[in-house]
C-alpha cells in the first residue's frame, strides 16, 4: 500500500543553530530594535508589541464562538462543562467530546446526539436545511458506529415566513430521513416574532444501537494509525457560500450533503480495527485533526498534496482568501484506522458510492503530540492549527 508519509516522520526540521534566529531583548520597552553586536540576528521585544482587537477576550458571544474553532472549545470547556459536569463529580461521558454519547443501558450500548442547524441560504446547489438536519445527526451517530433508528425535529419559525418555504423545508427533512432509513418519531415547533429569527432553525436529535466490538472515540488514535479521508474537502462550504453571495466561479459546486451511516457499517464489516472516526463539519478537516490529536495526545503528520481539494474549491478558496482545510463538509468523514487493517478499509470505502474518491493523507506518530504538521511539495512542513474561529458563518 502506499503510504503517503516515509517512516512516519515530516521531511524537514529546523535546526535551531543556523544564524539569523531572532532573540528577544526585553531591555528595550516598547520598541523594536535591533542588535547590531549579533551578526545576522534580529534582537526584537516581543513584551511591547500588544494586539489591537483581543479577539478571545470578550464578555459577550461572536460569531466565532459557533464556528467549530479554538473560541468554540473554549466556551464549551470554561462554560458550559463545568456547569454540566463539574470536576470532581465522577465520570462524565459528557467530558470525552464526542459526536455522539454511547451509553450503557441494561446491556445495549446507545448512541444519542444532538444538533442545530441555522444555515443561510435555507436552498443551496445539492440540498437545504431540511437535509443537512437530517444527515447531519445520523452522521453523528455514524462517527461512533451507531446505526441512526429514529429522530426527534424541533422546528424555531419566524413569525411572517411563506408556508410554501417551510413546507419544502419539511418535505426535504423527510425525504432524507427515509433515504438515510431513520423515522422521525417525535417533534416540536416554535415561532418567534418577526425579526428574532432567520425564516427556520431546526433541531435534531438522534438515537440508534452501537453493535458489539465497536468501539470508536476521539481519544483511540494511536501511533502507527493511517488517516483516510473519503473524498473532496471544501465543497459543501464554498457551494453555500457562493449562492449566498452570488458569486460564479465557472462551474456550479453541489453540497455533498449526504448520510454516511451505509459507509461506516462497510468500513466497520471490513475490520473492527477502526479507531477513531470524525466528520469534517465546522471547522473542517484541520479542526477534526487537531482534535483528534489533542484527544488521543498523538502527532498527526499529513502530506499537504494528498487532500482531496476539487480546483474549483481551491479557485474559490484563492479568490476568497479561504483555507480550503477549514471549510465545512457534510458528506466526508476521516478514518484513523490501524495500519495492519487499513488495506481492507480503504477497498471497502471505495466499494461504496460514498468512498469512492478515500485517500491515505497520512499517519499519527509518537512524535509532537497534540501536534498536526503537513509536509509541503517543497518538502517543508507547517503546522496545521486549530482555527481561532471562523472562516464562513452560518454553513451548517
Amino acid at each position: 500500500m502506499a503510504d503517503p508519509i516515509e517512516n512516519g516522520r515530516p521531511a524537514a526540521s529546523v535546526d535551531s543553530s543556523t544564524a539569523g534566529a531572532a532573540t528577544v531583548d526585553s531591555s528595550t520597552a516598547g520598541a523594536a530594535t535591533v542588535d547590531s553586536s549579533t551578526a545576522g540576528a534580529a534582537t526584537v521585544d516581543m513584551e511591547s508589541w500588544t494586539c489591537p482587537v483581543p479577539l478571545r477576550s470578550s464578555p459577550n458571544v461572536v460569531m466565532g464562538h459557533g464556528a467549530g474553532g479554538v473560541m468554540s472549545a473554549e466556551l464549551v470547556e470554561h462554560l458550559f462543562l463545568p456547569a454540566f459536569a463539574p470536576a470532581g463529580t465522577g465520570p462524565s461521558v459528557l467530558r470525552q467530546l464526542g459526536d455522539s454519547a454511547v451509553v450503557d443501558l441494561g446491556g445495549a450500548r446507545l448512541a444519542i446526539s444532538t444538533d442545530s442547524y441555522v444555515v443561510r441560504p435555507l436552498f443551496f446547489p445539492g440540498g437545504s436545511i431540511g437535509d443537512l438536519a437530517v444527515n447531519g445527526t445520523v452522521n453523528d451517530l455514524a462517527m461512533s458506529g451507531a446505526q441512526a433508528a429514529y429522530l426527534s425535529c424541533g422546528f424555531i419559525l419566524e413569525e411572517g415566513t411563506d408556508l410554501e418555504v417551510i413546507g419544502r423545508v419539511a418535505q426535504a427533512l423527510g425525504d432524507a430521513a427515509r433515504r438515510a432509513g431513520v423515522t422521525v418519531a417525535t417533534g416540536d415547533t416554535k415561532v418567534v416574532d418577526y425579526g428574532h429569527g432567520d425564516q427556520v432553525f431546526v433541531n435534531t436529535a438522534g438515537i440508534g444501537l452501537v453493535p458489539a466490538g465497536v468501539d470508536l472515540r476521539p481519544d483511540r488514535a494511536r501511533p502507527g494509525d493511517l488517516v483516510i479521508v473519503s473524498g473532496s474537502i471544501g465543497v459543501h462550504g464554498i457551494a453555500v457560500m457562493s449562492v449566498r453571495e452570488g458569486l460564479e466561479f465557472g462551474t456550479e459546486l453541489c453540497s455533498d450533503s449526504a448520510p454516511l451511516n451505509g459507509l461506516v457499517a462497510a468500513m466497520l464489516a471490513a475490520s473492527t480495527d477502526v479507531h477513531v472516526l470524525r466528520d469534517p463539519t465546522r471547522g473542517g478537516l484541520g479542526a477534526s485533526l487537531n482534535e483528534i490529536a489533542r484527544s488521543s495526545r498523538v502527532g498527526v503528520d499529513v502530506v499537504e498534496g494528498a487532500v482531496p481539494i476539487p480546483e474549483e474549491v481551491a479557485n474559490a478558496c484563492g479568490l476568497l482568501g479561504l483555507d480550503p482545510w477549514y471549510v465545512a463538509n457534510e458528506g466526508k468523514l476521516v478514518a484513523f484506522v490501524a495500519p495492519d487493517h487499513a488495506d481492507a478499509v480503504l477497498a471497502a470505502m471505495r466499494a461504496h458510492p460514498l468512498g469512492r474518491e478515500s485517500v491515505i493523507i497520512g499517519r499519527c506518530v509518537e512524535e509532537h503530540p497534540g501536534m498536526v504538521t503537513a509536509r509541503t511539495a517543497l518538502g517543508g512542513t507547517r503546522v496545521v492549527d486549530l482555527p481561532l474561529g471562523e472562516q464562513l458563518p452560518r454553513i451548517c
